[in-house]
């Protein structure tokens, strides 16, 4: 597989100050008084325009910053010794890339992008002098942190315990909730990744992926057109994911 192109730097996006974000009630906890709002406008040193294909980490880089993504969709993944590449994940507006280097110091993953994205950069070492400062957004960071436990947690269940057609159920379930968190459709969605990342990281081949669109879409549950999904019963989507679990 190809490796994407090094991340240009090229026409950063216009800067937005984080007091005025749409993504404030998923970056910043509620209530923040202004002036420590003022401080994080101050923390986030940059705001980068990230292409399709692009890798805004890579695994072993040096951990200088933290990223929130302000627009687009990433994905995560890591590299064996073999060369061998497992996706460990999907982040979206909201999210932050490079809490996983935090304990080593360098990051873990590479960060690809899936389509045109933002993210906003938050300098490591300035973000843990504010959060000494700023007891709310000490705590909101260790709620990023916890949300991402949960999730991992999530994950290995999903992969522990569910067949290849409730894998994907629920995996379709937690990602269009995660969108609806975000003012999209609950029922529409457009896939930025691909089959292949889609089985790469719930530990399926690429064609029993395909597969399995096919059957669910023969169940009536879901509309497939390539990467558009109509979800037509989400009671019967939930009734399948569950179904792996008893």
């Amino acid at each position: 597989m190809p490796h994407p192109l090094p991340l240009s730097r090229q026409e950063p996006p216009p800067r937005v100050a984080c007091s005025g974000c749409h993504l404030r009630s998923l970056c910043l906890p509620q209530g923040l008084h202004a002036t420590a709002a003022a401080w994080l406008d101050g923390m986030v040193s940059a705001q980068l325009a990230v292409l399709r294909g692009q890798a805004l980490l890579r695994a072993g880089a040096p951990l200088e910053s933290l990223y929130a993504v302000r627009t687009g969709f990433f994905k995560t993944r890591v590299t064996a010794q073999d060369g061998r590449e497992q996706v460990a994940g999907f982040q979206m507006a909201g999210d932050l890339l490079g809490l996983a280097g935090i304990a080593s110091g360098r990051h873990t993953v590479d960060a690809v992008a899936l389509e045109d994205s933002q993210v906003c950069v938050i300098p490591f070492g300035r973000q843990l002098g504010v959060g000494a400062d700023v007891q709310a957004l000490q705590q909101q960071l260790l709620r990023i942190m916890s949300r991402l436990i949960v999730h991992d947690h999530g994950v290995m269940l999903l992969l522990g315990s569910l067949g290849v057609r409730e894998r994907l159920a629920a995996f379709l379930i937690r990602l269009t909730q995660r969108l609806q968190a975000l003012g999209y459709s609950a029922s529409a969605l457009v896939l930025r990744m691909t089959r292949e990342d889609m089985g790469s990281y719930l530990g399926m081949k690429e064609e029993t992926v395909s597969r399995a669109f096919t059957w669910l879409q023969a169940q009536g549950l879901l509309e497939v057109r390539q990467r558009e999904i109509r979800i037509l019963d989400p009671q019967g989507l939930q009734q399948v994911a569950a179904a792996g679990s008893r």
